[in-house]
């Protein structure tokens, strides 16, 4: 049996079949963790949800930026953005099998190992945040997409402020800090001040910012935090973090990490990712 970390798929299927035929993954031995941002500005989306939703328990996925966002243009509550890539599954017979299936992925995964445990998120994790903390507040807005109310929320989910995470905080408040943490955080003060306009690598931080893995005393930094979200950031293999999103729809690569349960063993295995670009993708 084999576990495996995927980075952002962002809707290149035929990247992502390439990836696990050169795994030889199978549904019946093995585990895909995928890192989020399944869909969106690649060519097909529609593909990535059906052959992900096919693997069954085999495959543990989390939602990415783009991933809220079909979610909430779906639900009538956002507009499509012009660079969005999604027609084919909000048009799609199955449409709201895809929906289902993606509304009911997580926001953060915990996988216990025998040496050090490893959390997987798709952007980050606040420096205040432990892990088990961060379970558990992604767990309040997985409740939240899951409920009666799941419009209302994603309606009211976007938007950058509050920027910091208090213990005070409730309501919408306090679950537009948890989504902003977990799906589009890049850089941080060093008391866990969020700033969202910067995309460069970790060397671009602005002024008074730094990568949140680097804050000084970061609560989750005995553990091992697995993201995606960060093309520009790219492959990065550290104890504490490891960064999976190697801007595959950018003509980048697809990347997964085998690991296992009982020791710190890894590989990384790459496959090129050759998109057609395709209006709206730019």
């Amino acid at each position: 049996m084999a576990l495996y970390l995927i980075g952002d798929v962002q809707g290149c299927d035929s990247a992502l079949q390439d990836l696990l035929r050169t795994l030889d993954f199978s549904p019946s031995r093995d585990t895909l963790y995928v890192l989020g941002d399944l869909v969106n500005r690649g060519p097909d989306s529609a593909g990535v949800l059906r052959r992900l939703m096919g693997y069954g328990d085999a495959a543990h996925c989390l939602l990415g930026n783009h991933d809220l966002n079909l979610l909430a243009v779906a639900q009538g509550v956002r507009k499509p953005h012009r660079k969005d890539t999604l027609d084919a599954v909000l048009d799609a017979e199955d449409r709201h099998a895809m929906l289902h299936w993606l509304r009911h992925q997580k926001m953060a995964m915990l996988v216990q190992r025998e040496q050090t445990p490893l959390l997987m998120v798709h952007a980050g994790v606040l420096p205040t945040w432990t892990a088990a903390q961060t379970i558990a507040l992604a767990q309040e807005v997985e409740a939240a997409l899951q409920g009666g109310h799941a419009a209302e929320f994603l309606k009211n989910m976007y938007g950058n402020t509050p920027v910091a995470w208090s213990d005070a905080l409730a309501g919408m408040d306090r679950l537009r800090v948890i989504v902003n943490a977990l799906t589009r955080l890049r850089f941080c003060t060093a008391q866990g001040e969020m700033e969202f306009d910067s995309k460069e690598g970790a060397d671009g931080a602005p002024d008074g910012y730094m990568p949140w893995f680097d804050v000084p005393d970061r609560q989750t930094a005995q553990i091992s935090v697995a993201f995606g979200h960060w093309s520009t950031l790219g492959w990065l293999n550290r104890p504490d973090v490891l960064s999976l999103d190697t801007g595959c729809v950018w003509g980048g690569s697809l990347s997964a990490l085998r690991f296992n349960l009982h020791d710190e063993a890894q590989e990384l295995i790459q496959v090129q990712c050759v998109v057609s670009q395709q209006p709206g993708m730019q």
